[in-house]
């Protein structure tokens, strides 16, 4: 595998659903204290090279009618969301300069502006991380392959309900779209 090379001026990094409501759930196979911490070493490298960071949340909309009903042999119930849930959590930000998105779906692109405020910056590749692995990474993605943009998938600031849909994202998905990397491997192509 060649070293990871990044264009800091056309690089962003996106973190997807590093939220109250979402990390309190049991993930694996890492931790979601341990995407937490991975996810802010990024955001801080990136923020120190002035670099764009784009904190993503989920939310339903006030009165719930963005909200999918597919017809679905395992259907995801959606329920008010408790105060605070779409917080994002303290250890990221957002900070002066950060940009956050708001999703209503699975992906980051979807009914959102993170295209526009991409193509208006000239990024042409994506940093990604977050929870879940499978749902809300995957589904940003797959968006962003169909897009253009190159993808560096960061396996060790993310994690899904469990190892086997990580596992099965990261080996078999990404791998196909971008370059699977950890942690470590990013901040030293950042210098």
């Amino acid at each position: 595998m060649p070293p990871l090379s990044i264009d800091t001026s056309k690089t962003a990094l996106v973190v997807i659903d590093l939220q109250k409501g979402i990390v309190e759930r049991e993930v694996a196979p890492h931790s979601s204290e341990e995407v937490i911490e991975h996810a802010a070493r990024l955001a801080g490298a990136f923020r120190q090279k002035s670099m764009p960071v784009f904190l993503v949340r989920v939310t339903p909309s006030p009165d719930g009618k963005d909200a999918l009903h597919p017809l679905a042999d395992a259907g995801m119930a959606m329920a008010t969301p408790p105060a605070g849930w779409a917080d994002i959590v303290p250890e990221l930000g957002s900070k002066q300069g950060d940009f956050v998105i708001t999703k209503h779906q699975w992906g980051a692109f979807y009914g959102t502006e993170l295209d526009l405020e991409f193509r208006r910056r000239d990024i042409t590749t994506m940093v990604l991380c977050g929870i879940s692995t499978n749902i809300g990474v995957e589904s940003t993605a797959r968006f962003a392959y169909e897009y253009g943009y190159h993808q560096i998938f960061v396996e060790d600031a993310m994690a899904a309900m469990s190892a086997e849909e990580h596992i099965a994202t990261v080996t078999k998905i990404f791998p196909r779209i971008g370059l699977v990397r950890k942690t470590e491997d990013v901040l030293q192509a950042l210098g």
